[in-house]
């Protein structure tokens, strides 16, 4: 058998094989688009657009009429939101009697409710958090930003790691967040009667909300 005939064979199994593999159902890549569509807005500063990709990802997860699967795209948004210190997470709270331990358990990391909590239950990259009380070791931006905002909802951040907040917010081009970070900056060095930090952290905030 020549080399062209066989590499035919190969694809055409290849093809075979996916077309065998069930296609996973349209609510799934309908809710994951538009979460990931909130995610982009939100984070860009854009409340109107953000909120209409929100409600498309709920329709989306409600088709199941499975209360863990909208509990999960109402958390999603809850820690895009602690992202940029907006702590609402009432859309969770309204589903939390149905929703399932891991899911209840984020959401009391979010909100500061770390007495008791098992972080065995919670994503991979937010267990070391709660135990080391520090951002070091999250690697992805977005998940860093959630645990400095449970972080700083806990009572828990350092000034280090405010500052590795706004670095990341600004390094996404993430305005909301940055914004937020960037107040929390200005309010502490009001505090420790820095002006010349107060001055220069003013300036960073109006540039980043121009446009």
């Amino acid at each position: 058998m020549t080399a062209k005939p066989l590499i035919m064979m190969i694809a055409a199994a290849a093809l075979a094989g996916c077309a065998s593999q069930p296609q996973p159902p349209a609510w799934q890549g309908d809710a994951r688009s538009s979460l990931d569509g909130y995610t982009d807005d939100w984070l860009r500063g854009d409340s109107q657009a953000a909120d209409a990709e929100f409600a498309r990802a709920r329709r989306a997860s409600a088709s199941t009429g499975r209360f863990d699967v909208v509990a999960q795209a109402e958390l999603v948004r809850c820690g895009v939101r602690a992202a940029a210190l907006a702590y609402d997470c009432s859309g969770f709270a309204a589903l939390a009697s149905d929703a399932t331990p891991a899911q209840r358990a984020y959401a009391a990391y979010l909100d500061g409710r770390w007495q008791g909590l098992d972080a065995a239950l919670l994503p991979e990259q937010h267990r070391g958090v709660v135990a080391s009380g520090s951002l070091a070791g999250v690697a992805d931006p977005l998940a860093r930003l959630v645990a400095a905002g449970a972080l700083l909802k806990a009572g828990r951040i350092t000034p280090a790691d405010i500052g590795t907040a706004v670095d990341t917010a600004s390094g996404q081009g993430w305005r909301r967040p940055l914004l937020a970070w960037l107040g929390v900056q200005e309010q502490r060095a009001r505090a420790a009667g820095d002006a010349a930090a107060v001055e220069r952290i003013r300036r960073r905030i109006e540039l980043a909300g121009q446009g």
